[in-house]
């Protein structure tokens, strides 16, 4: 890679000589065809003042993080704040509440940007899309910035797809879902992209900044036109902290452009044990600018595994596929959601179901169904005014859930659900009392190999064994296995699980998996190893993945 422009610098002369730089993105990757309409100077120069303004304060969020990852691995429990207790006692405050097009969110369908998906999602009938940049989307350079294309396009009314094989996409929908994007979480970088400060360091820019900047730069004056706004999904906040860093970076943004404060809307997933303790506080830093919460659930199931995963036996969780939604620790988080949200005018939006439609196999469609029925029934009789679903098909499957407790009405934020008391040991309370299986054990291993290997090339969202599967589910998979290992844990027949053991399968899925030229097998198999087998547990396995694999050759 090769840096696109140069980076200026001013000399002080004089006793001390000290050189400071002007603070600039640099672009490091491709120019593609078109990709001047999103890197353009101006959009450079926005990038820059939100680097320039708050790439130090992320690194210091970052840091926290570390330390309390490091408090509840050494025995300390997270609890409820004593600093912030005046803000959950005060009952007073509101949030902002939805802008234009978001009061109504029965229904949010979720994907990827590239333009076949987008055109797919918008004419799919839900209340939102969700333009996910995040955990659907494998961050190469190309999908990065293809995918900032597509949603100009979309926003503008100029989207249209030819598939290789002819197949023209086009969007016909006379109402589009409203659309709200989401960007990286503030842990990832972009290495196509270096922020060089004013001491003169060069930077990976932050994957958070560049995915909001590109797309609040280009679109937010679009999107208002439209009746709409800007709107984001904020992705792996654990504090009150960051939220308040979400809520000046987009004080700033609106300044920047000039639009009114309070434009941007953003709905905060929960998906970190840390941020299920600060609920009510990331809604107060937020106030302003926040429509609601996310029962981000697979993250969540990875952040308690994360936190607790040298805990001891009494955190160790069974097989993926038996931790439910009813399980104790999740219920207690969900309720208190929905009761946190109502109680401050927020919405309390639900999350995503794996099981999805096999349009080839009526057997394997009518079980999905039937699963992601139950399941949105239980959301919608708890409370949550929305829900996730991440295939068309099911959209009338939830709508019809969601229709038949909320009828006419868009929402139903006046339910307040006083009956609901959660405390800390609630939270982290994992029992389940199922065994851990031999099936159990070999389907994370398949699974994080086979999402690892299409996450390599290029795709984030991935139907597997006709589940919908994403760098969330990923991690839940390797992360278990990490702590299964760690933790001296057996199979219910009696088998130890060991790096031995695991090693014996990962030769056998690739042995399992069907081999084409070009595929990506081994370096999954690589990178599986590094974060399920290795002494140490790196926080996500994205980061070594990236830093390897998507940088230099995409």
């Amino acid at each position: 890679m090769t840096p696109a422009t140069a980076t200026p610098m001013r000399t002080h002369t004089g006793p001390t000589a000290i050189q400071t730089h002007e603070p600039q993105v640099e672009v490091l990757g491709a120019i593609r065809p078109r990709y001047d309409e999103i890197l353009t100077p101006e959009a450079l120069a926005f990038l820059t003042e939100l680097h320039h303004r708050f790439s130090g304060r992320r690194h210091d969020r970052l840091a926290d993080r570390m330390r309390r990852r490091f408090e509840i691995g050494n025995g300390h429990d997270p609890q409820f704040r004593d600093d912030t207790r005046h803000i959950r006692d005060d009952v007073a405050w509101k949030v902002a509440g939805a802008g234009p097009g978001l009061e109504d969110r029965r229904v949010e369908i979720t994907g990827p940007t590239d333009p076949k998906m987008t055109i797919n999602a918008l004419n799919s009938g839900a209340k939102v899309w969700l333009a996910d940049q995040e955990d659907a989307t494998s961050p190469t350079w190309k999908n990065v910035i293809e995918g900032q294309l597509s949603l100009r396009d979309a926003i503008r009314g100029e989207l249209e797809f030819t598939s290789p094989e002819g197949k023209v996409y086009e969007v016909t929908a006379e109402q589009t879902p409203t659309i709200v994007m989401r960007p990286r979480g503030w842990h990832l970088t972009e290495k196509h992209l270096s922020f060089t400060d004013r001491t003169g360091r060069a930077l990976a820019a932050s994957g958070s900044l560049v995915d909001f900047g590109l797309y609040f730069f280009h679109n937010a004056e679009a999107l208002i036109a439209n009746g709409r706004g800007p709107y984001f999904y904020i992705a792996k906040l654990e504090s009150s902290e960051e939220a308040k860093l979400w809520d000046d970076v987009f004080t700033f943004s609106e300044q920047y452009i000039g639009i009114p404060h309070g434009t941007i809307r953003a709905t905060v997933l929960i998906e970190t044990l840390p941020a299920a303790f600060e609920m009510e506080e990331i809604l107060f830093e937020l106030r302003d600018h926040i429509a609601g919460l996310n029962a981000g659930r697979w993250d969540y199931i990875f952040s308690m595994i994360k936190n607790y995963r040298g805990r001891g036996a009494r955190f160790v969780l069974p097989d993926r596929s038996q931790v439910t939604m009813t399980v104790p620790f999740m219920r207690a988080y969900t309720e208190l959601l929905v009761k946190t949200c109502h109680k401050r005018g927020a919405f309390a939006i639900g999350g995503m179901s794996a099981f999805i439609p096999n349009r080839r196999d009526p057997e394997v469609t009518a079980q999905a169904f039937e699963k992601v029925a139950a399941d949105k029934k239980r959301e919608a009789g708890d409370g949550f005014d929305g829900t996730w679903v991440a295939h068309p098909d099911l959209i009338p499957v939830a709508m019809a859930e969601f229709d038949a407790v909320l009828g006419e009405r868009p929402n139903q934020i006046d339910r307040q659900r006083p009956e609901v008391h959660v405390n800390a040991a609630e939270l982290i309370d994992v029992h389940i009392g199922l065994p851990v299986t031999n099936e159990g054990v070999h389907g994370n291993v398949s699974v994080a190999i086979r999402y690892i290997e299409a996450w390599l090339r290029g795709l984030g969202a991935v139907a597997i064994d006709n589940l919908m599967e994403d760098a969330a589910t990923a991690e839940i998979s390797r992360s278990q296995v990490w702590q299964w290992i760690h933790q001296d844990r057996r199979t219910e027949d009696g088998t130890q699980i060991t790096r031995e053991y695991i090693e014996e399968l990962i030769s056998q899925v690739l042995g399992e998996v069907d081999r084409r030229d070009g595929d990506r097998f081994d370096d999954a198999a690589a990178i599986f190893r590094e974060v399920a087998l290795g002494t140490d547990f790196p926080a996500f396995l994205t980061l070594p993945a990236y830093a390897k694999y998507l940088t230099d050759n995409d």
